[in-house]
């Protein structure tokens, strides 16, 4: 299973952390009780850990979730570092009993470790809420770091100012501490007057840049990133300022044996059907950046993931022009669990061409991941679409592809490469190792895989489907 989730549950906001030649993945555990509303048990942390994002050691709970009067009644998203031999774990306090008429509040939680991240001492009293000007309902998501090993201690939270326009309060909040015990509040890391907040803030250097990455809901739901020369910015917009699509939230990183790799979350969707709402939590999924010249993120997916998909089978398809019109080439049914690779060289002037999935013999019903050229963008489309009622006209054709999973993507004439990971009801797009889109799709349909060009042509290189070994 290359997107992880639990036995039991599912994946919220991950925290990872590398340590001891691992990496460990903690993970907000969201056990979606039938009544949510009884209140009976809080939401805690449980563990994950990996060397490869192949094979994984589930830990369990290693944080538990406070009891019906404790300020952190609810674990939610922090942040873990080292200091010398132990290990300090930063984490949001919840409860939905203790707050005001305008809703509970939110406070930074404390606990130690003595290097085993399984095993955690809660400190609550070194607990804290927001000071004086920020609202106390939203005061999370602490990331401690440091600049240099010989500066102090920092820490930034997703926080938002009393006495601002609602939609474009949301500052990035900061602290510094020497002890990592008392916190003084400093001048804030970012103030965009853009978004309501700027959830799991995520800051590290990387080469001659500093990157702060976080995600927002005020916009789009997605997770965003800034670049700048210095760790206190100013904070600038690369070209392609986004991690992923709305499918790959809360996404934060971690540096591992010279790499960077960024770990999100898949939704559900209600009902587990393509037309219900977006769910919080759902399926572990990684992406790999790779740093460009202009610091701008380019993201794949890790070579060992790649490399468990070695069964590979080529896909012939006699693959014509559709100067004018559309066309379809279906191929063989392919497994629910497998690694597609599609390389073609496109023609200047095409309109759209992409890959078919899950579709039917004629290729009329599918999972269609349609790369657009004229637009510089990948986006993900589904037939059926939804209807309106049942005159023939009373079809979505108003909405050209399914919300929120659409990405600005560099199509220029010439050779393009797409690999699409799919895991059962999840899935991955790679653009030519830069632009990614992840996605979930319920109604899998017959299986068979295709192939399409709009108004245009493009010369199959290859295209070939590996299954994961043994």
């Amino acid at each position: 299973m290359s997107h992880w989730r639990p036995s039991s549950g599912f994946v919220g906001d991950v925290i990872p952390f590398s340590h001891a030649g691992r990496i460990w993945l903690f993970y907000l555990l969201d056990e979606r009780p039938e009544d949510p509303t009884a209140g009976a048990s809080g939401m805690p942390w449980a563990l994950v850990s990996t060397t490869d994002f192949v094979q994984y050691t589930d830990h369990g709970v290693v944080l538990p979730a406070g009891d019906r009067d404790a300020v952190d009644f609810d674990c939610y998203t922090g942040s873990v570092v080292a200091d010398g031999s132990q290990l300090h774990l930063f984490y949001t306090g919840h409860n939905p009993r203790r707050g005001d008429a305008n809703g509970s509040y939110q406070v930074v939680c404390h606990a130690i470790s003595d290097g085993d991240p399984t095993r955690w001492t809660k400190l609550p009293e070194l607990s804290f809420g927001a000071p004086a000007g920020l609202v106390p309902q939203d005061w999370r998501d602490p990331f401690v770091y440091r600049t240099a090993a010989d500066q102090p201690w920092q820490m930034i939270l997703a926080a938002r100012y009393a006495d601002a326009p609602d939609r474009r309060c949301g500052v990035v909040a900061r602290l510094t501490s020497t002890d990592l015990e008392q916190w003084t509040i400093a001048e804030p890391l970012w103030e965009p007057h853009r978004f309501v907040t700027q959830e799991c803030p995520d800051v590290f250097q990387w080469g001659d840049w500093w990157y702060l990455v976080y995600s927002e809901f005020t916009d789009a739901f997605q997770t965003r990133y800034r670049i700048a020369r210095g760790p206190d910015g100013p904070w600038l917009a690369p070209g392609r300022d986004t991690v992923d699509g709305r499918a790959f939230y809360a996404a934060k990183s971690v540096e591992h044996e010279g790499r960077r790799f960024f770990i999100g979350w898949i939704p559900t969707k209600q009902g587990d059907s393509d037309a219900g709402r977006w769910e919080w939590a759902g399926d572990l999924a990684v992406l790999e950046a790779h740093q460009e010249d202009d610091g701008t993120l380019a993201f794949g997916l890790p070579a060992e993931v790649v490399a468990t998909y070695s069964d590979v089978q080529q896909v012939k398809l006699d693959v014509e022009p559709a100067l004018d019109r559309y066309a379809a080439w279906v191929g063989e049914v392919a497994p629910e669990r497998c690694l597609i690779t599609l390389t073609v060289d496109v023609e200047a002037g095409t309109q759209a061409f992409g890959l078919l999935l899950h579709a039917s013999a004629d290729g009329e019903e599918a999972t269609v991941v349609r790369l657009e050229p004229q637009r510089n963008r990948i986006v993900l489309d589904r037939w059926p679409r939804g209807r309106t009622g049942p005159a023939q006209w009373q079809v979505d054709g108003d909405v050209p592809y399914v919300v929120e999973l659409e990405r600005a993507c560099p199509l220029p004439p010439g050779r393009h490469a797409v690999q699409i990971l799919l895991d059962g009801t999840t899935g991955q797009a790679i653009v030519d190792n830069r632009v990614a889109l992840t996605f979930r799709r319920y109604e899998l349909g017959p299986g068979h895989l295709g192939l399409f060009v709009t108004d245009g042509a493009v010369d199959l290189v290859e295209l070939q489907v590996a299954r994961p070994a043994g």
